[in-house]
């Protein structure tokens, strides 16, 4: 039987039963919140994750829903002072994207990672790491329903000069056999599972052919097991999207569905059980990850469990991030020394069959940094860093050093230490030029 979706926005919020018994302020905060940085939710999500009678500090209402600290005053207060006065759409419009653009909607470099190709730039797809190609279809760039953290807020804000998209497939493919270096191809969005079978096979179909034998890795991004697992199990081609999981492994593919989970409660109903047995009856693999995120699971005993409860389920834990510096940041960040005592008091937690996690991890511009610990050296207090990629292959698993800083939360606020002017990396690497890619 289908179970039929139904989503959540702006427009209709009011039209869920259980709002009835928000505060004014919650309401306030939704209203106000939610025309800057933007909101979708769903009937699953309603009705099977949030635990309405802890509604204060539930961890999903809080991962889906607008809440007033996830502005800064001055621009929560913009908002709902046109809101007050009954502005125009075009004034409220204005000072929404004077607002979006201060909240840093295109982190960490990206657009140094999209490639060009006969003077064409592909706008749909990201090449950062040697191996590892990021695709972004266009049929896939929304989500079931939309994170608070969510660092491409923008692909969903109507902000389309930011937004990373394509529907070419056949340039896709062109560009991987240019770079027979390449050995994984990451679907990613939004969310790729928004698609149906029938246009996401339109896609994969084409990596399967034999000229594309280079092609090791098949992944795909999403948070569909979480919010909405039904679709592995009870839509309309459910059966056909296991059955193409099936054929991308008997074409000699590995298939690593990149789940998003970020709390235990993600992992509770029976829904999400049975999708995951469906998907990995089909040979594919699932590996898991998450930001550290402050007001969600900034304690070590819930990363705990959910790396066991993952393990029982027969998924990999993959990685620890740190919430990158984007959108409603300052809601749910934490300093990097902090997200490091979390991940290693519940690394010790664990046996080693979940200890296959790696964290906490910053994607940033030159990589994906890896905070190793806090040590003195020298008598003097560093962090401990390496990267666990980078878009030079030969910076990764090198360690390196940074000045102790207690309000860090971020690479970028971090000076190398011991006196150094620059970290190893940057000696000798030319300054990117505008909309240059960096891939080296």
């Amino acid at each position: 039987m289908t179970k039929q979706l139904k989503t959540y926005t702006l427009h209709n919020y009011k039209s869920i039963p259980q709002i009835a018994n928000l505060s004014d302020e919650m309401i306030e905060a939704i209203e106000v919140v939610g025309r800057v940085l933007p909101f979708k939710t769903n009937n699953y999500v309603i009705d099977e994750l949030i635990d309405w009678t802890q509604i204060d500090d539930d961890p999903i209402f809080t991962l889906t829903f607008p809440r007033k600290g996830m502005l800064e005053k001055k621009h929560y207060n913009a908002v709902k002072k046109l809101l007050d006065q009954g502005a125009d759409q075009a004034t409220l419009n204005k000072k929404v994207h004077e607002i979006r653009m201060e909240l840093n909607p295109n982190p960490a470099g990206q657009e140094h990672n999209v490639p060009e190709m006969n003077n064409i730039k592909l706008k749909g797809v990201q090449h950062k790491y040697s191996e590892t190609v990021l695709f972004f279809p266009s049929q896939g760039q929304t989500c079931h329903a939309y994170c608070s953290f969510c660092f491409r807020w923008p692909q969903f804000s109507g902000m389309s000069n930011l937004k990373f998209a394509m529907k070419e497939t056949s340039l896709l493919a062109q560009y991987l056999l240019r770079n027979n270096k390449v050995t994984d191809v990451l679907f990613t969005g939004g969310d790729p599972m928004t698609m149906s079978t029938q246009v996401l096979a339109s896609y994969i179909n084409v990596l399967l052919r034999s000229e594309f034998r280079n092609i090791h890795t098949i992944r795909i991004g999403t948070k569909a097991l979480s919010y909405w697992p039904y679709r592995f199990t009870k839509d309309k081609d459910s059966k056909e999207l296991l059955k193409l999981f099936e054929q991308i492994i008997k074409a000699g593919k590995n298939l690593a569905i990149q789940a998003h989970f970020n709390h235990p409660a993600e992992l509770k109903t029976f829904e999400v059980q049975h999708a995951i047995k469906q998907i990995r009856a089909t040979g594919a693999q699932i590996r898991t990850q998450s930001p550290l995120l402050k007001n969600i699971n900034d304690k070590p005993e819930i990363w705990a469990e959910m790396w066991r409860k993952q393990v029982d389920l027969g998924c990999i834990p993959y990685y620890m991030f740190v919430a990158r510096d984007t959108g409603s940041k300052r809601y749910f960040e934490l300093p990097l020394d902090k997200c490091w005592d979390i991940f290693r008091k519940a690394y010790r937690q664990v046996s080693g069959l979940c200890r296959t996690v790696r964290g906490p991890s910053m994607s940033c511009e030159p990589g994906k940094i890896q905070v190793l610990g806090v040590q003195e050296v020298k008598g003097e207090k560093v962090y401990v860093l390496r990267f666990l990629q980078g878009r030079n292959a030969k910076w990764v698993d090198i360690p390196f050093f940074a000045k102790y800083d207690p309000e860090a939360t971020w690479f970028d606020q971090l000076e190398p230490a011991f006196g150094e002017e620059k970290f190893f990396f940057e000696k000798g690497r030319k300054k990117p030029k505008a909309n240059e890619i960096l891939f080296e």
